[in-house]
């Protein structure tokens, strides 16, 4: 091999281990919801990614989740939270709430309909 086979070979297999890194190490930000009127909300932006990607609630009170989707990739077109059963469309550059009650504690994903894009759902007594 010459000297530019294994520069894009070394470039190749940066790239890869970047990827990798980005989607299933990098650290997240967290928020714990903010109870208003008897529920617990968060808001999150969705653009490339889920902001935050860790999302701290308390089992027993319902929750309101409103997604802010910025941006018209087609893999964060819909949202997961399979745990708790739910699958939503989330419009372009638009605001849609999903309301629901845990029932459960633990560390539940969010994801979305491809699942490339992840986030946690924690639930705490």
């Amino acid at each position: 091999m010459r000297g530019t086979d294994w520069l894009v070979l070394f470039a190749g297999v940066t790239a890869i281990a970047w990827v990798n890194w980005y989607f299933f190490f990098a650290q997240r930000s967290s928020v714990a919801a903010a109870v208003r009127r008897d529920a617990q909300q968060v808001d999150v932006e969705v653009k490339g990614g889920y902001e935050p990607g860790v999302i701290r609630v308390k089992r027993g009170i319902p929750v309101r989740i409103v997604f802010d989707r910025q941006e018209t990739a087609s893999c964060s077109e819909e949202v997961v939270i399979s745990a708790f059963n739910i699958r939503r469309y989330l419009p372009a550059f638009e605001r849609t709430a999903i309301e629901f009650t845990p029932d459960k504690t633990g560390s539940f994903d969010i994801s979305c309909g491809m699942s490339m894009l992840h986030a946690k759902l924690v639930v705490e007594d």
